[in-house]
């Protein structure tokens, strides 16, 4: 079923804020660069951080644009293809077949339908820039992050990216971050960004790369059900899952990740960071990102990501609502004892730290109330001892490491409960659809 939009006021832009208005005879969807004008603000941080690799290149916005109307053609193909319900018709693809394919390789099906076979033509060759030696090191980098790494991706990149439009709307599209359904569809994420962290866990037959496959299977059939629900405006929004929205996701989980926890007070080193690029480029590679768009350094991922930024279309009716759905879900957490004080704190705390990330203006966008970053100097003072002092020693790296699987560990069952931890269920029926 469709959920319908929440009924919110939009963000006030003023006219100062758009800089490219849309035009009628613009072969790129409307939200293209609507509000240039203060994303520049916005991203004028990033900007001085690039220095001269901060200069705008033209040609990579219009590719930007062109690419807001680009998908996964493997993975729609795949996605049709589980949609054909005529039982006889020789391209239909069952879910059974897909998770054969999954677990134990294409060739454990016999004359799999064509669009099973490309689609893990794609997925399964490792390409040759794959080093899972450094691969492995990207994951303990981000499980030395421990908490860390989980208050960056929630507080900055996930609801921050809720003062944009477009992608949110999808969400709200599919039901995957309203009401009750927020705690887990945010547990699910925190799943699978830590699964693709473990040893080995993005060797073919690792959890990792199993639910990476997964999800990007759950992006197409999330596309397929969208472009096709008559209530999407592919001309103002682009694609539902669109190459641009992608690159920008991924973009999310490296170097914004280690942009925001140096924030934090968390020392990366250039080894560091190039272990995480890698891991999450060939995470990229999997997701179905284009090739040219998977970038080995954190300096050419910021120059991508300040230029899709750029692109963006700032506020909307739908990111509050989504944020402070987020914001409520902490008071459902899983805390055996004193629950109602804990979950208390950590709803303080979240609204703490977004101040922090996003600045007074961000957090009122949302809707959310505004409240002083007390939590940020306590955790500053805590990561420069731990990772400035400790993380310096091989046996200060090793204890970071352990105390971040045991945080991964602590926080999935505070969001998960008693349920084992899982990604969202692939549907293909006529009217339901992935809720991610």
């Amino acid at each position: 079923m469709v959920a319908h939009e929440p009924q919110q006021r939009d963000t006030p832009v003023g006219p100062s804020d758009v800089t490219t208005p849309p035009s009628p005879s613009s072969p790129y969807p409307r939200r293209f660069r609507a509000t240039e004008g203060l994303n520049r603000r916005l991203g004028r941080p990033l900007r001085l951080l690039l220095g001269r690799q901060g200069k705008v290149d033209p040609a990579l916005l219009a590719a930007i644009g062109e690419r807001l109307t680009t998908r996964d053609e493997l993975g729609a193909a795949l996605a049709g293809a589980l949609r054909i319900t005529d039982t006889a018709h020789p391209d239909r693809v069952t879910m059974r077949q897909f998770r054969t394919a999954l677990a134990d390789g294409i060739d454990a099906l016999a004359n799999p339908p064509a669009a099973l076979r490309e689609f893990f033509a794609a997925v399964e060759p490792v390409p040759d820039w794959v080093d899972f030696d450094l691969v492995d090191e990207g994951g303990r980098v981000a499980r030395r992050f421990g908490r860390n790494a989980a208050d960056v991706m929630l507080q900055l990149a996930l609801i921050g990216s809720y003062r944009f439009d477009g992608p949110p709307r999808l969400l709200v599209e599919t039901g995957g971050l309203t009401g009750g359904s927020a705690l887990r569809r945010v547990a699910e994420t925190q799943h699978w960004a830590t699964a693709v962290t473990g040893h080995d866990a993005m060797r073919r037959s690792g959890p990792g790369f199993r639910l990476t496959v997964h999800v990007r299977l759950m992006h197409a059939l999330v596309n397929h059900q969208a472009e096709h629900s008559g209530q999407w405006d592919t001309e103002r929004w682009g694609l539902p899952v669109n190459q641009s929205d992608l690159a920008a996701t991924l973009g999310l989980f490296n170097a914004v990740q280690l942009l925001g926890v140096r924030l934090l007070g968390v020392r990366v080193t250039r080894a560091e960071s190039r272990a995480l690029m890698h891991l999450w480029k060939y995470v990229g590679h999997l997701l179905g990102v284009d090739e040219d768009w998977l970038c080995d350094h954190e300096r050419l991922q910021h120059r991508l990501n300040y230029h899709l930024l750029l692109t963006q279309s700032y506020g909307g009716p739908v990111g509050p609502a989504l944020a402070n759905a987020l914001v409520e879900a902490q008071t459902a957490l899983h805390f055996a004892r004193f629950a109602r004080v804990r979950r208390a704190y950590a709803r303080a705390r979240l609204l703490s730290m977004l101040r922090y990330f996003l600045g007074r203006r961000g957090v009122r966008d949302l809707d959310l109330p505004v409240a002083l970053p007390w939590a940020v100097p306590p955790l500053l003072a805590v990561n420069l001892l731990r990772y400035n002092v400790l993380g310096r020693t091989a046996a200060g790296r090793a204890y970071l490491l352990r105390s971040g699987d045991r945080f991964i560990r602590r926080n999935l069952r505070r969001y998960f409960g008693e349920h084992a931890p899982d990604v969202g269920a692939l549907g293909v029926g006529p009217s339901a659809g992935p809720s991610r």
